[in-house]
């Protein structure tokens, strides 16, 4: 029996992709580089903002003083645009209701900036009482390094055979196994299967109630 549930942000919980194509389009125009179809994103998401601006940026322009440049166009515009197209995807709401009723812990794992985590979870899913709410924090290596999944077996204090972690891409199949913990992949999200199918995952649904029978 699963006591935690860690569940990744962006393509696990949340399709955010059109809102996170729009901002860094903006920041990418504004700057005179070419812009990209919102369906590229998502193969450029996962690994936190800096990388998303690296693979953003023209290959002679992936420079640190650009990314930079791109992250302070991005991070205002996104602020206000983030919840413009981004909605649970379907059965999200109930699945995590349900966790709550059952007493089940739930955690937010996530690549994503900090603030821009918290405002998210926050807005989206307001009646949920997560046992903590991470994203890319200063100082701490994003996923696949385990540092933030163990941070939230601290303060839960779960060990890491009770616990299962969800996320829609390669990066957190990876993140699962450094941890030491049960994995699945969902098939709703940004990657295709057979990048999940790559890492060999415990378990691999297709919606969010068969999650329900792994814990």
């Amino acid at each position: 029996m699963k006591e935690l549930i860690i569940f990744d942000l962006d393509g696990t919980l949340l399709n955010t992709i059109a809102d996170l194509a729009q901002s860094v389009n903006y920041a990418l125009e504004r700057l005179g580089f070419p812009t990209h179809k919102e369906a590229a994103y998502s193969f450029m998401v996962g690994n936190g903002i800096y990388k998303l601006f690296e693979r953003a940026l023209p290959e002679k322009e992936r420079t640190e003083e650009n990314i930079l440049r791109v992250r302070e166009l991005f991070i205002p515009f996104y602020s206000r645009h983030s919840m413009d197209k981004s909605r649970p995807y379907p059965g999200i709401p109930e699945l995590l209701e349900t966790l709550r009723s059952q007493g089940k812990l739930m955690a937010v794992a996530s690549n994503k900036y900090q603030a821009g985590t918290e405002e998210l979870v926050a807005h989206y899913f307001p009646e949920i009482e997560f046992a903590a709410v991470f994203g890319q924090r200063e100082g701490i290596a994003p996923k696949p390094d385990p540092a933030i999944v163990y941070d939230i077996l601290r303060i839960t204090a779960t060990p890491q055979g009770n616990v299962l972690y969800v996320g829609d891409s390669g990066v957190d199949m990876q993140t699962a196994n450094n941890s030491h913990i049960t994995s699945c992949g969902v098939t709703w999200g940004f990657r295709p299967r057979t990048e999940l199918e790559a890492f060999r995952p415990n378990h691999i649904v297709d919606t969010a109630n068969e999650i329900l029978a792994l814990v």
